[in-house]
């Protein structure tokens, strides 16, 4: 970048592809979960859609679990990126309900009442201490060189991401805000620091799983 030239952040902040724990409809929290066979078809579609798109990524920011781990390395390996771990992209941490299926969450009793400064599942990341997890995170991505990262992560954190840009407060009892993120959807936003504005360009882009939905990818099923 030249001396004239001022700097612009491009943030593409990705969900996972589809997990064993969400084929099977499990909280999966920070409990590790490999993709399924359908989940690595839709990474390998997001990655040839990039490809194809000619897009340019300077670095990958993951998760370290498998699910948002394997998703990095498929888009890694076809787009040839580096990618670095770190634990600050893990999914909230969830407590006892770690593990159970939507049903079986249902089924536990619940407070009358809860604010955000509240643990979830005993011991859990409330929503006021995962947000502020997300805006540290937030603070880390802009400590680095402006450039275009790609960050693989998870729906619950990248929620609290997008409210820490937008300046929304987490709200009470859940309720508020939620930007939606399906298996291998993405936002992008652009962050321009000389006059401190943020553009989102796309919310829950996901048009490379048309593709998948027609037929057009093949999707191989077995064992996970």
């Amino acid at each position: 970048m030249s001396a004239s030239e001022k700097p612009v952040y491009q943030f593409v902040f990705l969900r996972h592809g589809e997990s064993l724990g969400n084929a099977q409809s499990r909280w999966q929290g920070q409990s590790d979960y490999p993709l399924t066979e359908k989940g690595r078809a839709q990474a390998s579609a997001l990655a040839e859609r990039w490809k194809s798109e000619n897009e340019k990524f300077d670095l990958i920011l993951s998760s370290p679990l498998g699910r948002a781990r394997e998703t990095a390395e498929i888009i890694a390996s076809k787009l040839d990126l580096k990618v670095e771990f770190d634990n600050i992209w893990l999914e909230r941490a969830i407590g006892e309900m770690e593990g159970l299926t939507a049903e079986e969450v249902r089924q536990k009793p619940r407070p009358p009442y809860t604010t955000p400064y509240d643990p979830i599942g005993g011991d859990g990341e409330g929503d006021w201490a995962l947000y502020l997890r997300a805006g540290q995170a937030l603070h880390n991505l802009l400590r680095r060189p402006a450039g275009s990262y790609l960050i693989v992560s998870h729906g619950g954190l990248l929620n609290q991401l997008m409210n820490a840009i937008t300046g929304v407060a987490p709200h009470v009892d859940p309720s508020g805000v939620r930007f939606r993120f399906e298996n291998t959807a993405f936002a992008r936003v652009l962050y321009f620091p000389y006059q401190h504005r943020w553009a989102i360009d796309a919310v829950n882009d996901h048009a490379h799983l048309k593709n998948l939905d027609s037929g057009q990818v093949e999707v191989k099923h077995g064992t996970v």
